[in-house]
This record gives C-alpha cells, sequence and structure tokens, in this order.
C-alpha cells in the first residue's frame, strides 16, 4: 500500500505554485494553474490534480507549454468570444473567458467561447460550475492527444475527449455531469504511472489491442471507451465541437500531454453558456425543484456528481491526502 501525507489545501496550492515557478511558469500563471490543481485533488479528481505536477513542469521547462503566456481574448460577435491561450497553460485562458461569457450571456442570454493554441483544461465539470453558481445553464468540451480507437479500429486517433455539464439549482449547489468518453480519464492512469501501481484490465488497450494492467503499456496503447460504438461516437462530437470549432490541433496531430516531447499540443476547447431564467420564462428552478423530487422519491437513485461535496467539504476541514511518493516529487521540482 502506498504512503500518504496530509495537506492542507493552503499548503498544497504554495508547494504547486512553487513547483511550476521552479519550472518557469509566470507566477499569475503558476498560481492560476495551482488553484485549479488544488481544486481537483479536493473534490477526489487526483488524475487531474497534483498528479499532473510533474509533467507539467516538464513541458514548461523546455518550453512546450509557454510558462510565460498571456492569453489574449478576441469578441467576434456581442455573443461569440475567441481566446487565445498562447500555447500556455489552460486555465488562465479559461480565468479570462468565463467573466466574458458571463457578461455576454446576461445580454445575449446566451454565449459562446472557443479556446485555441491550448492545453490540458483539468476538471470540464469545474468551468461549468463556475457557470452555474452565477444561473447559467453551462456546456464544455474540449478534446486531447489521440487515447481512443475509433469502434471497430485498432489505432488511437480520438482523445478522451471529456464533455461537462452544469445546470443551476435551488437552495443547492449546481448540477453537474463531467465525464470522459472513456470508461476512466486517462489522467488516472498517469496517476498510476507516476506512483508504480497497476491499473484495472478493464481501463485500456495496449498496442496490441489486448487489455492491460501496466500504466504504461496503456499509455502507448487505447483506452477503453465507454458504451462501445457509442462512446467512440461521443468522441468524435466532441473532437468537432472542441477542435474543429476552435481551429485547433485533432488528437493525431496535438502532442502528448504527459511529457516533455515535440511541440505545444495546441489543443481546443469550447464554452456555451445559456441563462436558464430567460430562455424558461422563470420556471426554470421550479422545474428542477420538481425533477429533485422526483429523484428523492426513488430508492437507491442520487444525482450525479455529489461525491464531489463531500470531498470538497472534507477537504477545507482536513486538507488532502497525497501520495508521499508524488509528494517527494513535486518538493524536488520545487527545489530545483
Amino acid at each position: 500500500m502506498p504512503d500518504y501525507t496530509t495537506l492542507s489545501l493552503e499548503a498544497a496550492q504554495a508547494l504547486v505554485t512553487d513547483a511550476l515557478i521552479a519550472a518557469d511558469t509566470s507566477p499569475d500563471n503558476a498560481a492560476s494553474t495551482a488553484r485549479a490543481l488544488v481544486r481537483a485533488e479536493a473534490d477526489g479528481q487526483g488524475g487531474h490534480g497534483l498528479s499532473r505536477v510533474p509533467s507539467y513542469a516538464a513541458q514548461s521547462r523546455v518550453g512546450k507549454v509557454k510558462g510565460h503566456a498571456v492569453p489574449t481574448l478576441e469578441i467576434l460577435r456581442p455573443a461569440a468570444i475567441r481566446v487565445d491561450g498562447g500555447h500556455g497553460f489552460a486555465y488562465p485562458a479559461f480565468d479570462l473567458a468565463l467573466p466574458q461569457i458571463v457578461s455576454r450571456a446576461n445580454a445575449c442570454g446566451v454565449a459562446a467561447a472557443t479556446v485555441h493554441r491550448s492545453h490540458h483544461f483539468g476538471v470540464a465539470g469545474h468551468h461549468c460550475e463556475t457557470l452555474a453558481e452565477q444561473g447559467y445553464l453551462a456546456f464544455v468540451y474540449g478534446n486531447s492527444p489521440k487515447a481512443l480507437a475509433p469502434w471497430g479500429a485498432a489505432r488511437p486517433v480520438l482523445g478522451t475527449n471529456p464533455i461537462a455539464f452544469a445546470a443551476p439549482m435551488p437552495d443547492r449547489p449546481p448540477l453537474v455531469i463531467d465525464m470522459a468518453v472513456t470508461k476512466v480519464a486517462r489522467g488516472k492512469v498517469l496517476a498510476a504511472r507516476e506512483v508504480g501501481e497497476t491499473i484495472p484490465e478493464d481501463w485500456a488497450f495496449g498496442p496490441d489491442g489486448t487489455p492491460t494492467s501496466d500504466p504504461v503499456t496503456a499509455l502507448k496503447g487505447s483506452m477503453a471507451p465507454i458504451g462501445g460504438a457509442k462512446g467512440a461516437a461521443l468522441a468524435l462530437m466532441v473532437e468537432v465541437m472542441s477542435a474543429a470549432l476552435a481551429g485547433a490541433s485533432f488528437g493525431t496531430e496535438g502532442s502528448s500531454l504527459f511529457d516533455g516531447e515535440g511541440g505545444p499540443p495546441n489543443l481546443g476547447q469550447s464554452i456555451l453558456a445559456l441563462d436558464a431564467d430567460v430562455l424558461s420564462d422563470g420556471q426554470f428552478l421550479g422545474r428542477m425543484a420538481d425533477l429533485i423530487a422526483i429523484y428523492d422519491d426513488l430508492d437507491g437513485a442520487r444525482l450525479p456528481g455529489l461525491r464531489r461535496l463531500d470531498a470538497r467539504a472534507a477537504a477545507a476541514q482536513d486538507g488532502v491526502r497525497v501520495k508521499t511518493a508524488l509528494l517527494d516529487q513535486i518538493k524536488d521540482i520545487a527545489a530545483a
């Protein structure tokens, strides 16, 4: 069993920020990225949390991700926004985009943004949740480097390509639905690789198409899609809604997010916000209350995304448990 060390959220934020700065990331970008990674860790999403620090640092150190990039935003139409991430970390680009989306959705009832020259964007549901907390229905689509073979094929060409959705809820945190189109996010395989653990055999296939429990072999092969052909079709939909819509690299063109080899991945994301109150003529929250009541009356049913709230509350009080081997890696990066 691996050893764990507990860190407060503040200590985790400071350590990750220091590690990224040591790897040639600007203080502002390091702080934005650290907030996202620590938030993921606090919500129990370790594959998008501190396990990303070694690969992020390696990429920043060699310029595969531009640690000092400053994202820029262009208003194309009253409700259409395009953000250039500058081949930097994605989180500063989202920090720039989300307030403008809120402002324009408030004025127009709907707003959309694309992000190009981007990078790994972490927990997709967090970006949606930020919008839903302000009263908007939100969708986020993002592509990733090839990791999934189309149904019936053996060669990966699509990414794990997450889809996220969030909706305002009456008197409680937003409903958040966030999923990769593979059985698990590829970040979980990375997290296992970083500390030398095995993975369940139904998560991925090796390059020869056979199931594997070795994360190193899995990262060279293909992830298993959810729902067979349907999951592979969803991956294609997300590829269109992110890479094609943003004018970014397809999964076959983007370099790996897990090492410092190659050029910037140039990934794409899209964000859509709808004013739920306006479009429902003021009925949305009432209808959501009715929907919640239906779930509450069903034995064994629960709304998706609730575990994040329990994990978040526990982390705020007790901190996060980080594998000691990973923590030692991050400390070494920060001290370099």
